[in-house]
């Protein structure tokens, strides 16, 4: 059997952005754990403005799939990370409206398994603050230092140390904090080649010019997202469950020993911070989720989680949709695959822990989530066919 499987990128992602590849673990570990079961396996990695709207994300990925999907009937699986778990939700809702062709949905049918991945489907505190002038900032710079940090290992201290410092400028000197901030990313360009730092810049101005889904990702928004987007009958909907540790001063302590660790580490402190902010009307959660979402969870973590607790990015609770594959400690960004991964096989891309978060997760948890999620594609393949 031959699956096809469709990646949808989150807020700080991209598909494949100056030769480096944001899914390149998580991608090749899915695909790795299919064929070790006799099947055949066929990726793609969408293409999409990070943070643009939620409707234009999710139309890229349906004509990506209905321009790649040839007409053998084998099963489709879409997967997304963050925001784009929201947008897969939205493509495989039953009568969904999106500006594309009737045409561009007919693979719908052939839809076996819808796997999300640290998604916000209740919304996200970190979004509200992301929508504000200095949370705009701070989106942009996050965003470069992720790449580069991805895809360098870890930038040079000190022009990610002037990113940082032009984020956090009061607002009063707006225009001056654009500047610093312009000037802070271009110093982490210059260790770029020149073909891939114009694909960078790119990338970053496509972040200032579309933030649409940044509102649409607040928890007021995604109540009436909840409200018209439904499962589409007969696909498998299975979803990871994470969080990290809360930021302790013992943790920041034990970064101290690299600059870039506590850089990194006070970065992630202040998202967490940000994102475990509750707010009653809004709480970001399934209310009830379910006596077994609520075992898996008990199981995972010793009791069941707070309304708080969160990845750093989204809170735990919000990411629960569907069947949960698998909980566990991780961050973010670690679900991807973006750890210290430690000695790895030759041939095999290098793992770089880029928000140090405290949260251990290391290669046999990132297996075990892999192969859980490759299980439920198979479930859902024969359920379809």
């Amino acid at each position: 059997m031959l699956h096809r499987i469709y990646f949808s990128p989150g807020m700080f992602g991209f598909g494949r952005l100056a030769s480096y590849d944001y899914f390149v673990h998580v991608e090749r570990a899915i695909g790795d754990a299919l064929r070790e079961r006799g099947d055949d396996v066929a990726t793609w990695v969408v293409d999409v403005a990070p943070t643009a709207s939620v409707r234009r994300r999710a139309a890229r990925l349906a004509e990506l799939v209905a321009h790649t999907c040839e007409d053998d009937n084998g099963p489709v699986h879409l997967v997304g990370h963050s925001t784009g778990g929201v947008d897969v939700r939205l493509v495989a809702s039953p009568g969904v409206r999106l500006p594309c062709s009737d045409a561009e949905l007919g693979w719908l049918p052939r839809l076996a398994s819808v796997t999300t991945l640290s998604t916000p489907h209740y919304g996200t505190p970190l979004a509200s603050f992301f929508a504000t002038v200095s949370g705009q900032r701070m989106l942009y710079a996050l965003s470069a230092l992720t790449f580069i940090a991805l895809s360098l290992g870890s930038p040079p201290l000190a022009a990610a140390s002037a990113l940082v410092v032009a984020i956090g400028r009061i607002d009063r000197a707006i225009g001056l904090d654009l500047r610093m901030l312009d000037r802070a990313t271009d110093g982490l360009l210059r260790v770029l080649d020149d073909a891939r730092s114009r694909e960078v810049r790119t990338y970053l101005d496509a972040i200032r010019q579309d933030q649409g889904a940044i509102v649409q990702l607040t928890p007021e928004a995604m109540e009436l997202y909840y409200a018209n987007v439904r499962d589409r009958p007969g696909v498998l909907y299975q979803c990871t469950a994470s969080m990290a540790p809360p930021p302790s001063p013992l943790a920041w302590v034990r970064a101290l020993a690299s600059p870039w660790a506590t850089l990194s580490s006070t970065i992630f402190t202040t998202l967490w911070g940000l994102t475990s902010r509750y707010d009653e009307r809004y709480p970001c959660r399934a209310q009830p989720a379910g006596e077994e979402v609520e075992s898996a969870l008990a199981r995972a973590f010793g009791r069941p989680p707070s309304a708080r607790a969160n990845d750093g990015v989204v809170p735990l609770r919000s990411q629960l949709w569907g069947r949960v594959l698998w909980a566990g400690f991780a961050d973010h960004l670690d679900i991807l695959g973006h750890f210290d991964g430690g000695p790895r096989p030759e041939g095999e891309p290098s793992h770089v822990d880029w928000l140090r978060s405290g949260a251990a997760f290391d290669r046999q948890r990132f297996v075990a989530m892999t192969r859980a999620i490759a299980a439920g594609m198979i479930a859902g393949a024969r359920s379809t066919k």
